[in-house]
């Protein structure tokens, strides 16, 4: 009997063990995104997917992705309605210009605001980065992916591509997401950043 029991909680242990794995990443924004989809109250997963959800699948970490930009403000821009995957349209406006070198060629990004989200507190200098590449509907999402940065207070900025992840109707159809504008595709393939997903 006491042989039964030293069993029973050696498998009891086991198992907390194996519910307490250490969050799945190489660097702490891969392990900060993999614990927020492990979190019930913060996952864009549905529920069946998230019961098996063991970590996003990321291109591995790689500098060369890790971009010094030259950051043009465009003030006179006016505020559009950026299509979405449903019929919301968030109100949007063009803040800038970004021009940076890639395998020595030279790429521009477009770099928007929200308009609503501007009056959010912690929100004020957010801005959204999306993009598409060659590798949209191959090793990453077919939709394009998204950065997020905040206004820089210099003529420069860092743009880390190893950042880059997915709209949340990557995962689950419920969600509206913004469509990357056209202009905003970059003709290389951007090997860094979030996969795309695998359903199981």
């Amino acid at each position: 009997m006491k042989h039964i029991f030293i069993l029973f909680l050696l498998v009891s242990a086991l198992s907390c063990a194996q519910e307490k794995r250490p969050i799945a990443g190489e660097t702490e924004f891969q392990r900060e995104m993999n614990a927020d989809f492990k979190d019930a109250t913060k996952s864009p997963l549905k529920d069946k997917d998230r019961k098996k959800f063991k970590g996003l699948d990321f291109f591995k970490f790689d500098s060369t992705y890790v971009v010094k930009a030259a950051f043009v403000r465009t003030p006179e821009e006016r505020v559009f309605k950026m299509k979405t995957t449903t019929d919301r349209l968030p109100e949007y406006v063009k803040y800038g210009i970004l021009t940076f070198e890639l395998d020595g060629k030279s790429y521009q990004l477009n770099v928007y605001q929200n308009q609503n989200l501007i009056n959010k507190p912690g929100f004020e200098n957010y801005l959204f980065l999306p993009f598409l590449d060659n590798t949209n509907g191959d090793s990453s999402y077919g939709g394009g992916r998204y950065i997020e940065m905040r206004i820089p207070e210099s003529e420069s900025v860092i743009i880390d591509f190893n950042t880059a992840y997915n709209p949340y109707c990557a995962y689950n159809e419920k969600y509206s997401c913004p469509i990357v504008p056209r202009e905003n595709y970059l003709d290389l393939d951007i090997r860094a950043g979030v996969k795309a997903f695998k359903k199981h």
